[in-house]
Parts: structure tokens; C-alpha cells; sequence
């Protein structure tokens, strides 16, 4: 009796932490991902999602756009998601999992300032079916985390909230030079007091990042590693986007990806071991988007083509729909992590190939 107590006392803890404990299931293998979904536009591409077999989807925001305060109008707009057929095959082939962004936390480029945030939470929990009990449902902020497989071969998925907490963006990008690539409007935020998670989600991130696992794949809404181009981005508050680099390399946090989306194309973006802000390890950041609403290449302002400045891209960026895959290959010695951008039909438009023991930092001498 004492021994199952102490596993329910075990589990109770692990649940009020936000985080699920790994079994003995089948390791993850295939994550597919992607952000930036036209609820009221039709949506083919789940097809090429569902033929990837993934065991779970990860909606990294503007799942649907919503940009209202009436809860009502919000609902409606969820219900239009529930209703494509293409999303109705995924959630019938495998657990969907989801963090927010601006359009569908309710108001476009928002942070903590929008005022209905308590009650879309809760309509963003509905929609996708979180349970009564889940820490969610209690505490501020849709961020969450939990690990799959077994020993050996266990992932952890850490998805943020960074728009609950979020301060006021500042305006006033300076451009650049001519040539150099398209920005955006927004200027680096330096304020000691302007956070991108709020306290107690910093709090919750430090614990999880000393959570074991093998691999640690963290979503975010926005691009975590691109900190040039001047739109939504960490970069908008680099004190804030140091913070998350020194907590990775001060928790001993091995096996780091990021996947985010927002910017309506995809492209592959990596922080050098040796950067200032590095970690010993190279970051790897995937961003995947839209799932059908592509940027159309910048035509709307009258450019054919524009390229965005991001020093760390690797490869090139892909403008059209687009979804994310995280395949591993868990029977090789050294485990196989093959980070991918498809386009609609499934093929492979970009990808990142790494060995697991890429991502680990060398060992300090004794």
C-alpha cells in the first residue's frame, strides 16, 4: 500500500508541475507541427500531414484567426476548424497538442495587455479537449509540457505561452541598408522589467529543463534564434532571449531544438555552440508556417520577392504552405534527428539532419 501511495504522491506531483511522466510506450518517433491555419479557407495539406503518420500534431498558433474580445465570435471561429475534414482525419490519426499565438489568443501582435485573455484561455482549452483537472485549467498561461517514451529513448515536449505574460512590443525598427533583406517594425526592447514568459512560467521552465530526457524539443510561437528582421521574434527582448540560452546552459539541458511559426514561410535557423549566447551545443530552430496562407512572397507590398535578413539561417527560406516534421531514428546507435519543412503534397523542402550526440555539450574537465 505504501509503495503505491508514494507512486500516486509521485504522479500528483508530476501533474501539479504541468508535466507527464514518461512510460513504457512506444518512443516518439514522428512529431509532425505546423502554425498559421485560415480557419474559414479550405485546408489540403492535412492530407500530406496524415500520410506522415505522425503519433502526435503540434499547432504552434494562430491555430485560427480569431482577433476578438466577443468569446462568442471566437467559438465560431474554432468551430469552423473543427469542421475542415482535412483536421477531423488528423485528430482521428493522432493526439493534437497546441500553444497559441497572437491571432488566436485574440488580437493581433498582443501580449499581456489583451484584455480577454482568462476567458479565450479557457475557449482555447475546450477546443482542444483539455481535461477538467489539467494544471491549465487553474493557473494563467496555455503553457505545457510532457515526455514520451522510456528511458533511453524519452522526448520531451515543452510548449510556451509567450503571449499571456508578454510586455508591449516597441515600434521603430531602423531599417538597414538596401539590399540586405526585408524588417519589420519592431526595435529591441532592453527594459530590465520587459519579459516574454512572466515569473512564474520562467519559474516552471527552469524545473522542466532538469527534467530527464534525451531530447528536448520546445515550441514557441514565435522565432526563438532569428533576432534580425524585426518582426514578432524572442529578439524583440534580448534580454529575455539571453535568459532562455543561459537557462539552457546553466540546467545542463542536453538535446535542445526549437520549433516556431508566425512568420508565413519556413525556413531552418541555427545558434553557433561558440555564439556568445550559445549553450556548447549548436540551437537548431524550425520554423514552419502557414498551414494555407502563404506570404505569396511579399507581393502584397508590391515586392515579387524579398528575402528576410537572419544570419543564422541555414539553407533557404520556403514562402509557400508548408508543415514540420521531427523524425527520429531511434535504432541507430547514435539516434538520427531529421528536422524537415514539406511542402503541401509532403515533399521535403528543407531539412536539418543531426545525430543526438550533436546535441550535447562537451564535458568540462573535473
Amino acid at each position: 500500500m505504501r509503495v503505491v501511495l508514494r507512486g500516486g504522491i509521485i504522479a500528483l506531483l508530476l501533474a501539479l508541475a504541468g508535466t507527464a511522466q514518461a512510460g513504457d510506450e512506444a518512443p516518439l518517433s514522428r512529431l509532425a507541427f505546423g502554425s498559421c491555419a485560415r480557419q474559414d479557407r479550405p485546408q489540403p495539406i492535412w492530407d500530406a500531414v496524415v500520410e506522415t503518420r505522425p503519433q502526435r500534431f503540434v499547432f504552434l498558433g494562430d491555430n485560427i484567426y480569431a482577433d476578438t474580445e466577443d468569446m462568442d465570435v471566437m467559438r465560431a471561429k474554432y468551430a469552423l476548424l473543427a469542421r475542415q475534414p482535412g483536421f477531423q482525419k488528423l485528430k482521428q490519426t493522432c493526439p493534437v497538442l497546441a500553444t497559441w499565438d497572437d491571432h488566436d489568443y485574440g488580437a493581433n501582435d498582443a501580449g499581456a495587455e489583451y484584455p480577454k485573455k482568462r476567458e479565450s484561455q479557457q475557449v482555447f482549452l475546450d477546443f482542444f479537449e483539455v481535461p477538467k483537472d489539467d494544471p491549465r485549467r487553474s493557473r494563467e498561461g496555455v503553457y505545457f509540457a510532457q515526455v514520451f517514451g522510456p528511458k533511453g529513448k524519452r522526448v520531451q515536449l515543452i510548449l510556451l505561452d509567450g503571449r499571456y505574460f508578454r510586455s508591449r512590443l516597441k515600434k521603430g525598427y531602423q531599417p538597414g541598408e538596401s539590399g540586405e533583406g526585408f524588417r519589420g517594425k519592431y526595435r529591441p526592447n532592453n527594459k530590465a522589467n520587459a519579459t516574454m514568459l512572466g515569473d512564474k512560467q520562467w519559474d516552471w521552465l527552469a524545473e522542466q529543463l532538469k527534467v530527464p530526457a534525451e531530447l528536448r524539443i520546445i515550441g514557441s510561437g514565435v522565432q526563438v534564434v532569428a533576432d534580425e528582421h524585426g518582426s514578432e521574434m524572442w529578439g524583440n527582448f534580448p534580454r529575455e532571449r539571453r535568459r532562455l540560452f543561459r537557462l539552457i546552459r546553466d540546467t545542463n539541458a542536453n538535446g535542445v531544438v526549437f520549433l516556431s511559426g508566425d512568420r508565413h514561410l519556413a525556413e531552418i535557423s541555427r545558434l553557433p555552440a561558440d555564439h556568445a549566447d550559445g549553450v556548447g551545443y549548436p540551437l537548431f530552430d524550425v520554423t514552419s508556417s502557414s498551414l494555407n496562407a502563404p506570404s505569396g512572397n511579399f507581393t502584397k507590398s508590391g515586392i515579387r520577392f524579398a528575402n528576410e535578413i537572419n544570419s543564422y539561417r541555414v539553407g533557404l527560406t520556403y514562402f509557400d504552405v508548408n508543415f514540420g516534421n521531427v523524425l527520429i531514428d531511434w535504432e541507430s546507435a547514435d539516434p538520427v534527428v531529421r528536422l524537415q519543412v514539406r511542402e503541401e503534397k509532403g515533399g521535403v523542402v528543407l531539412q536539418q539532419r543531426l545525430k543526438l550526440s550533436q546535441l550535447r555539450a562537451p564535458k568540462q574537465p573535473q
